[in-house]
């Protein structure tokens, strides 16, 4: 009896630690708190961001974020976005190593 309640204690554990790692964020669309969820985006990035995007409208992509918002630059913006953080529902793609 107690190990099956363990044992779905621990299964709902896993399956919402998965359902949250996959949650994505839209830049465009999110508000500060849905922002601020993304690992690597603390309150002042988030607010970067809203204001950015009040200023100059949405963002085209992830080249418009990074040039639009001190602070994120390449190798950031590929590690909020595998945090989730998109733009248009678009993940950054990571950076190609150099040749």
């Amino acid at each position: 009896m107690i190990k099956k309640c363990l044992l779905t204690i621990i299964s709902m554990l896993v399956l919402a630690n998965a359902c949250h790692a996959a949650a994505k964020v839209d830049v465009n669309q999110a508000d500060q708190a849905a922002l601020d969820g993304i690992k690597g985006v603390g309150p002042r990035t988030s607010q970067a961001i809203l204001d950015e995007r009040q200023k100059g409208g949405k963002f085209k992509n992830w080249a418009d974020l990074e040039q639009r918002v001190k602070g994120i630059k390449k190798k950031s913006a590929v590690r909020l976005s595998d945090a989730g953080l998109t733009v248009d529902g678009k993940p950054r793609k990571a950076i190609e190593p150099a040749q």
